[in-house]
This record gives C-alpha cells, sequence and structure tokens, in this order.
C-alpha cells in the first residue's frame, strides 16, 4: 500500500508553490556569484516547473489528487489567454509566415511515424512486445498517447475507446505520456532561454518575432502608466469575465454538439475544454481591438504571466521521476518515440532555417496541447502566447485522425 503524501492540505500545497516561486524569482535577482551562475545555465522558468515535480516525487504531495491542477486550468489558464491577447498585434503574427506551419506538421509527422519505428526497435530487445492480440496489447496502449501527443487528452480518449485499449496497458501508458512528454516539456523551456544563440548558430531569420516583441514593447511604454487599484481591478474584470464567459458559452456548445452533431464528435469539438480555450483566446483577440487593449499600459501581461508562472508550477506537481522505474520498458518506446519527433524538428528546422520558435511551440502544440503550447509561446515572450493556442486548436482537429492513423500502422507491425 502507497504511503499518504506529508501534505494533503490544497490550501497548504497552494502556499508551498507561492514560496518556491518567490524563492526562485528571489534568487534569480541575487548578485550572489553562486546563483548568477545556477541561472546562467537553468532558466528559471525551468525551475519554477522542476522543484514543484520533486514534491510530488518525493511523495511530499500527490499531484495527481490536488484540486490545484482543475483549479488553475479551468479559471487561470482562459484568464491568462485573455490578458496575453489583450496586446495582440494579429497583422504581425500573420507575417510569421509558413515556417511556424511547417514545424508544426512535421512534429505531427514526427508522431504518427515515431511510434512505429519504436516499438519496432524496442522489439528487437524485448520481443514480446509485439505479442498479445488482446486489450493490453502494447501496440493499443500505444494509440492513446499518439492521441494525447498530437492533440490531447479528447483525442487520447477517442483513441481508447476506438481501439478497445485495456485498463492496464491504458494506465501504464499514461504515466509514459506524462512522464516523457514533461521532460521533453523541460528541454523546449531550456532551449528557449537560450534561443538567441541557437537561432544564431543554424542563422535562422527571427525578425518577424523580433517585430512582434518591438511593437508590443513600444506600445506598452507609449502607453505605460502607474497602475493604480482601479486599473488592477479593471485588468481582473475582464480577465475572468470573458474567462466566466468562455464557460457559459462552452456548457452551451459541447452539450449542443455531442447530442446534434455526431460528425463533429470525431473531431473532439464536443469537449467543453476545447470551447473554454477557443472562446477566451478569441475574446481576447477581439478585445486587442479596442480600448481594453491599454490596460497593457498598467500590467496586464504581466498579470498574465503570473498567472503562466502558477500554471507552470502546478503542472510540474503532474511529473514523477521516479515512475520510470516502474515501467522501464514502456518507458524506452517513450524515449526513443519523442528522440523521433524531436530529431525530425531539429532536422527540419536547420534545413528550413526556421527559429527555435518555430520548433518548439509547433512541438509543444502536438505533444502539449492547448493547456501548455502557450506556456511555451510565452517563454520567448508574452505577446506570442496566442500563437501556441492557435497551433494546438489546429492540433485537436487533427488529432482523431492522425492518431488513428498511427493506430493502424501500429496494428500492422505487431501482427506481423
Amino acid at each position: 500500500m502507497e504511503a499518504a503524501p506529508l501534505i494533503s492540505n490544497d490550501g497548504v500545497i497552494f502556499g508551498l508553490l507561492a514560496v518556491i516561486l518567490g524563492g526562485i524569482f528571489y534568487t534569480q535577482q541575487s548578485k550572489h556569484p553562486f546563483w548568477q551562475g545556477v541561472y546562467k545555465w537553468v532558466p528559471a522558468l525551468l525551475l519554477c516547473y522542476f522543484v514543484p515535480s520533486l514534491l510530488n516525487t518525493f511523495n511530499v504531495v500527490d499531484g495527481g489528487n490536488t484540486a490545484l491542477y482543475p483549479l488553475v486550468m479551468d479559471y487561470l489558464l482562459p484568464t491568462c489567454l485573455v490578458l496575453l491577447t489583450l496586446s495582440l498585434d494579429l497583422k504581425a503574427i500573420m507575417r510569421l509566415g509558413p515556417k511556424i506551419l511547417i514545424m508544426f506538421l512535421t512534429g505531427t509527422l514526427g508522431i504518427v511515424i515515431g511510434g512505429p519505428i519504436a516499438l519496432l526497435l524496442i522489439s528487437i530487445i524485448f520481443p514480446e512486445m509485439l505479442n498479445g492480440a488482446g486489450p493490453d496489447a502494447v501496440w493499443r496502449g500505444m494509440t492513446t498517447i499518439a492521441g494525447s501527443w498530437i492533440g490531447g487528452g479528447a483525442n487520447q480518449a477517442a483513441m481508447k475507446e476506438v481501439y478497445e485499449v485495456g485498463g492496464e496497458i491504458f494506465s501504464a501508458m499514461v504515466t509514459v505520456d506524462i512522464i516523457v512528454a514533461n521532460l521533453w516539456m523541460a528541454v523546449l523551456l531550456y532551449m528557449a532561454a537560450n534561443a538567441k544563440k541557437i537561432d544564431a548558430r543554424i542563422g535562422a531569420d527571427t525578425s518577424a518575432i523580433e517585430g512582434i516583441r518591438e511593437r508590443i514593447e513600444k506600445y506598452e511604454s507609449e502607453h505605460r502608466r502607474e497602475a493604480k487599484l482601479p486599473d488592477l481591478i479593471f485588468i481582473l474584470a475582464v480577465g475572468f469575465g470573458v474567462a466566466g464567459l468562455a464557460h457559459f458559452g462552452a456548457d452551451i456548445i459541447a452539450p449542443y454538439i455531442n447530442d446534434n452533431m455526431p460528425v463533429l464528435k470525431e473531431f473532439s469539438l464536443n469537449k467543453k475544454f476545447f470551447w473554454l480555450i477557443v472562446i477566451a483566446t478569441t475574446v481576447g483577440v477581439a478585445l486587442s481591438f479596442t480600448r481594453v487593449r491599454t490596460l497593457e499600459g498598467v500590467g496586464a501581461s504581466k498579470i498574465g504571466s503570473l498567472f503562466v508562472y502558477i500554471l507552470v508550477a502546478t503542472i510540474g506537481l503532474h511529473m514523477d521521476v521516479s515512475a520510470i522505474i516502474d515501467a522501464p520498458k514502456y518507458f524506452l518506446i517513450g524515449a526513443v518515440w519523442m528522440t523521433i519527433h524531436a530529431g525530425l524538428m531539429l532536422l527540419v528546422a536547420r534545413l528550413i532555417k526556421a527559429p527555435v520558435f518555430y520548433m518548439a511551440v509547433g512541438s509543444q502544440a502536438n505533444v502539449g496541447g492547448a493547456a501548455s503550447a502557450p506556456v511555451v509561446a510565452s517563454a520567448f515572450h508574452p505577446s506570442l502566447a496566442p500563437v501556441g493556442v492557435l497551433l494546438a486548436v489546429f492540433g485537436y482537429a487533427l488529432g482523431t485522425y492522425a492518431a488513428y492513423l498511427c493506430g493502424q500502422v501500429l496494428r500492422v507491425i505487431a501482427a506481423g
């Protein structure tokens, strides 16, 4: 029987996360040579993600059972998307060009072909991986990872039903999914912190990204003023108000599609979380064309970024690195699979000289979906978060079909 976690009170856990974030930012600003050396190599955002994972790994808290995760996903995520899109420059984003879409589709292809290749390679060492035609066959479980890594949780659930995946293998694959995907996200956050060096090395054209940054910073400097209490209340009113509107819309649209439009269910459009993200982002974009945009001058994106850091820390609570020990064969498949995806992304990025931003967001829009793609995008600049959302939404629509194709290839390989 597994021991109970040391801390189970969500209020204490949230306070602990706040102290961890405070400690990281305090030490980041320190002039002490030790801390300066640490942050030269380890990005602060990565620590905000990794340190909470240690709490879960060492059973200080049970990240899987805390109510904080659904809280931040349902309320802080849509709110931060609204606040980060208020300063959006849609024309500048359109000028990012086709390379970012190429990188996204490359990521999808890497998942579709990576799974079958990983199964073939690992079966050389463990031939039993190809055996079994029942619900707990390895290939069936892998289809759920494909669904998760191309679209998200809804697509993962769809693959579980389509391929009649057994509970035992599904549980193992969910663990592989969480650990491997989170480790890859940590790599992407590290790359984001070192993007200038990497882009310079491969000769990537970052002018479009720099253009967005400069325009946002110019707008903020022109409209910057001291934030007073009413300003902060207005920011929260807009952010949480739109999040509330998104919940209202999602509660109507998702059930209606589920009951009346079975064709759209195949695109996972009957999921409330999908509509929550889409509505929040859409209204945020619409507000960027109104006077509400001036809230950026009193720190709207900074409050949005604060919510992003809380989101990152809460996501970190879900990772348990020690779980790798429980099913090494499955994690080996997951590691090889992700390596193929990453290798293909890096190769194509090098060939077309795509900036690290395109590669990182294109990858995370597949692997992480709408929950974490904007987090990785905002690691480059808060104003770029909507790009992650737009690609992740595309991934939702593509996920079920691409994962189904991957599943068919896996089935053929397993059948010999």
